[in-house]
């Protein structure tokens, strides 16, 4: 295989676990007005992923920095024609990462508000910001004959990039309120899994309109394939949700999220960002690759690197595996 086509489908995965890893981070951030009733059930919230955002958090700048060495042509338009939604994204990253580190610095519940407000914005923004942007790139967007983007904002959110940024909000949504039910105990753990339920549905609904709309208008029989086994794998989860197996049911979302964005990466092949107003414009695979030498330099430190950042991260959940309780945090603030 081409090396630039190898690393087009490994900038898939590194989004693909950035996506799944993330997303539930987004889903936990997002569940506090929904599931906090008082402070500690917060800081409950907060505690099942506060040993491991900031490492999910990291595949994105691996994803980032792959793009940049192996597609230079791609980054460069998609950073100067997205800057803006980009931008939110990395503002929204700072402020949710700022504000997990200083919630608990001041005891007052005004501060806390504060905090967990951004930590709200946080989330919910870039778990719809993301979707927008991926599903302007399917769908292509106008490129000069430089490959510069040429419209402006209000073509980027057009109805069905907005769809796909509800669908990877009320996934990311889903996904994290299954993560509570597994990483919870007692009353807590069954109000999340009540609230999966419900956001389940709703997120059935939406992602199966987005998938078929992908693949209909923008996919091949392969992409399709996999919006169908990425919505199996959705109905699976919500079922399991409804029997209390959240484990499994955690598991299926997982599944969910990887094969939906492994869709739209098939979607998307053999491009890289279609242009909507001359297909002889488009960015592809071989015309945005960097040289073989770098791609060949770039593949023999991932295969030396990318097993041991995986297992790093593997053993780090295996470390912090055990359920968060509300006697567990209140016994270490005092």
């Amino acid at each position: 295989m081409d090396l630039a086509y190898l690393w087009f489908f490994i900038v898939g995965f590194l989004f693909i676990g950035y996506f799944v890893l993330d997303g539930f981070d987004f889903g936990v951030g997002m569940s506090l007005p929904f599931l906090g009733k008082d402070d500690t059930d917060r800081r409950v919230l907060i505690n099942t992923i506060g040993p491991v955002w900031d490492l999910n958090e990291t595949w994105v700048i691996v994803a980032g920095a792959s793009l940049f060495a192996a597609f230079p042509e791609w980054y460069a338009t998609l950073f100067s024609g997205f800057y803006l939604a980009l931008l939110l994204i990395l503002l929204a990253l700072i402020v949710r990462g700022v504000s997990f580190e200083y919630r608990h610095k001041n005891p007052e519940s005004k501060w806390k508000k504060w905090f967990d407000g951004m930590i709200i914005v946080g989330s919910a923004l870039p778990a719809l910001l993301w979707g927008v942007a991926f599903a302007n790139i399917v769908q292509g967007v106008a490129l000069s004959e430089n490959h510069i983007y040429t419209g402006g904002l209000l073509p980027l959110l057009n109805p069905y990039a907005l769809l796909g940024g509800i669908t990877t909000l009320v996934l990311f949504f889903t996904h994290g309120v299954v993560f509570i039910t597994l990483k919870t105990e007692g009353e807590l753990k069954e109000r999340a899994r009540k609230l999966a339920i419900k956001s389940g549905l709703v997120t059935i609904v939406v992602a199966a309109t987005f998938l078929v709309w992908t693949t209909i208008a923008f996919g091949s029989v392969l992409s399709g394939a996999v919006a169908v086994i990425a919505a199996l794998a959705l109905i699976t989860a919500y079922l399991l949700n409804l029997r209390g197996r959240e484990g499994w049911s955690f598991a299926f979302m997982s599944v969910t999220v990887a094969t939906a964005v492994l869709s739209l990466f098939l979607a998307l092949f053999p491009d890289v960002m279609p242009a909507s107003n001359n297909p002889a414009y488009s960015l592809t695979i071989e015309n945005a690759s960097s040289s073989d030498y770098t791609l060949t330099v770039m593949t023999w430190t991932a295969l030396i690197f990318l097993p041991v950042v995986m297992v790093y991260q593997g053993w780090t959940y295996w470390v912090f595996r055990k359920r968060v309780t509300r006697q567990s945090v209140l016994a270490a603030a005092h």
